[in-house]
């Protein structure tokens, strides 16, 4: 089929989206509406000091949104992922600062915790068919026993802010020129990889974009990033932390999109029993997910306790959880199983702190910031729902 123009790609999109597959979409303009919003409520919302502060913030708990949106995309849910958090947190400043451990060797023991736990979970799974929300609510209350244990009587543990581990998740800024760098290099990155698959799409007969519309995309996303780190230059820059947090993103985007396991992930989530009937691995799929999914937790904990500098007996607790899973679904997941993207974990934890920090910067009080964040929730939940009854209608036509 011959390749189609930019026309030919926009009339596509807009086919997609009548019928129901609206991906990203409601959650980029929900998120520049927010930023409007709070923009012409109060400018500083998009100074470069408070847009840096933002970028830190959401690390944590982004990274533990990654691992639910791998649950869900299974259909599956994981209660625990706060405890998991701060229980990693917690292993990691009693061995480093109580043991007198390596940094980096408490690091690996603390994600090799979650990595356990994970297995644990996924054994259990697949071994008893107990439902993911029991087995993991179990899970929940028991690391959190465990976090207090490793606590013990002090309750908090200082981490040295001269740290290597405190440094990167606080004080260490890619210089001016590099970060320009990375906003060149990731379109460019882009346009070959799009290239390269495009052409292989044409050799096996299939159809294409065409040149312009790939480059097109590439030059938008260039043009994002640049003014995205120009403004975050003029004050410390782009954090290392935050520059691992996306590529983490993109890569289990890649993993979910591009690999046997991901397409496998996709399937199982969209239907088990005819994913089994087609040869998949079905309870190898869940184990690999529920260990990813606490290993992210684990990773989250440590970012939490290097941004902090401490852990202690309420590290993972208070809304880590809701926040965690309400960025995942918001940012576009499926709580149904079977569709979503890692961007999601990105896109979700922007609207909710964007909308913690604006409101934040308004002197609004907690409870209209959790009454607002609940309501953006259920706006993705029905906005879900529609779709899919959208594209199960347009099916059947």
């Amino acid at each position: 089929m011959a390749s189609q123009g930019v026309g030919g790609w926009a009339s596509a999109t807009w086919q997609r989206i009548k019928s129901g597959d609206l991906g990203s979409l409601p959650v980029v303009i929900g998120l520049v509406i927010i930023w409007a919003v709070f923009y012409g409520l109060n400018p500083a919302f998009i100074s470069s000091r408070n847009l840096v502060n933002l970028t830190l913030q959401m690390v944590p708990i982004g990274t533990l949104a990654i691992g639910v949106v791998l649950v869900l995309l299974l259909g599956e849910i994981d209660l625990s992922i706060g405890s998991m958090s701060g229980l990693s947190g917690a292993i990691l400043a009693v061995l480093f600062v109580n043991q007198g451990m390596s940094i980096w060797l408490a690091v690996v023991i603390a994600l090799a915790a979650g990595a356990v736990v994970g297995l644990v979970y996924g054994l259990l799974f697949n071994r008893f068919g107990v439902p993911s929300f029991v087995i993991t609510l179990a899970g929940l209350l028991a690391l959190l026993g465990f976090q207090l244990r490793v606590l013990g009587t002090d309750g908090t543990v200082n981490i040295p802010f001269q740290s290597g581990l405190v440094q990167f998740a606080s004080q260490l800024f890619l210089p001016e020129w590099l970060a320009y760098v990375v906003a060149v290099a990731v379109p460019v990155v882009y346009l070959l990889a799009r290239l390269r698959t495009d052409q292989r799409r044409k050799a096996a007969g299939l159809s294409a974009p065409a040149l312009t519309t790939v480059a097109v995309r590439a030059a938008i996303v260039a043009v994002l990033l640049l003014v995205v780190v120009s403004v975050l230059n003029r004050d410390r820059g782009l954090s290392y932390m935050v520059v691992l947090f996306v590529a983490l993103v993109v890569v289990m985007d890649l993993l979910i999109r591009r690999t046997t396991w991901g397409r496998s992930v996709l399937a199982i989530g969209g239907n088990v029993e005819a994913a089994r009937r087609a040869g998949i691995n079905v309870k190898r799929i869940y184990l690999t997910v529920f260990t990813l999914c606490s290993t992210f937790a684990a990773l989250g904990g440590i970012f939490a306790a290097a941004r902090l500098a401490s852990a202690n007996q309420s590290s993972g607790g208070a809304d880590t959880n809701l926040n965690a899973i309400a960025a995942a679904v918001i940012g576009g997941t499926s709580l149904f199983g079977g569709r979503g993207s890692a961007y999601s974990a990105l896109l979700g934890i922007l609207v909710i702190f964007s909308i913690s920090n604006g409101l934040a910067l308004l002197s609004v009080s907690a409870d209209i910031r959790y009454i607002v964040t609940g309501a953006v929730l259920l706006l993705a939940v029905v906005i879900d729902s529609l779709s899919r009854r959208s594209r199960a209608a347009h099916g059947r036509a």
